[in-house]
């Protein structure tokens, strides 16, 4: 009995030890192992993202998954002979998933903050966007101050919801009870507005546009933004470790639009001839 006892206490000290190694070596790997020759050996990259987010990455009724994002990484990587496996994860464990290796890059409207900065190494700026509130014209709201003690939803783990920390006094400060509804995806939040159990969405230009445009009741809904929000920076997120990848991507996005890859691309989805790509550092 006194040897078990031994052997529970010599566990209780051990495997704490063991899982905070373990937990520090991912870490570590993720800031410091370069996996470009492991992709090439297997001749895929796995992309993490929302699938529900249009139009960067979503199923259509079919099933089938399309979207802006899902035509850039497929043409980036098509010139290096690298098949693109999309992976649908959970949002807000997004950087957790690609630290532990479960993925290799979030590419789907991925945007640009001090915050991420911490934790993920991103690619060049390939597209702008910003944060607009979504209401219904009905209920007569005309700019962030009318949803004073209106209720507010966000997608969680999104940028609407880190630019409403962010920036209390436009939105934070003056909704119900100085709390957004967090939902799973943008779809769920429109359910809501709908039903009028929210006022208010705070999300994507990009994914407020889109969705608006292909709903039958188009003229029911309106949009505004803040001059005092900054714009959104969409880039791809990876592992600080992945120099080499985030090579590869770059030149990539930088032979799409020397080739006028990105401007079709750009023309097909959201009806621009755009060929904005930040630079490449």
């Amino acid at each position: 009995m006194k040897r078990v006892k031994g052997w529970l206490l010599m566990l209780c000290i051990i495997l704490p030890t063991l899982l905070l190694a373990g937990c520090q070596s991912v870490t570590y790997r993720a800031a410091h192992q370069d996996t470009w020759g492991r992709i090439q050996r297997r001749h895929k990259v796995i992309i993490g993202l929302d699938d529900s987010f249009v139009p960067m990455g979503f199923r259509q009724k079919n099933g089938k998954l399309v979207g802006y994002d899902i035509d850039l990484a497929r043409a980036v990587f098509k010139q290096y002979g690298i098949k693109v496996d999309f992976q649908t994860i959970d949002w807000s464990m997004k950087e957790t998933e690609l630290k532990n290796g479960t993925i290799d890059l979030l590419w789907n409207g991925y945007s640009v903050t001090p915050q991420r900065q911490k934790k993920v190494a991103f690619s060049r700026v390939y597209l702008l966007n910003k944060q607009v509130l979504v209401t219904k014209k009905k209920d007569r709201i005309q700019n962030f101050q009318d949803m004073t003690g209106k209720t507010l939803g966000v997608q969680n783990g999104s940028t609407g919801m880190t630019m409403l920390d962010e920036y209390p006094k436009l939105l934070k400060d003056r909704i119900k009870n100085h709390k957004a509804v967090l939902y799973d995806t943008f779809p769920n939040a429109f359910i809501d507005l709908n039903a009028n159990r929210i006022q208010g969405i705070l999300m994507d230009e990009v994914y407020a546009n889109y969705y608006i445009q292909h709903q039958s009741n188009k003229d029911a809904y309106a949009t505004y933004s803040s001059s005092k929000m900054p714009a959104d920076k969409f880039a791809v997120g990876m592992r600080k470790g992945d120099k080499t990848l985030r090579r590869k991507v770059n030149q990539g996005l930088g032979h799409l639009q020397k080739t006028g890859e990105l401007r079709k691309i750009n023309q097909k989805w959201f009806g621009t001839n755009s060929n904005y790509l930040g630079p490449n550092n």
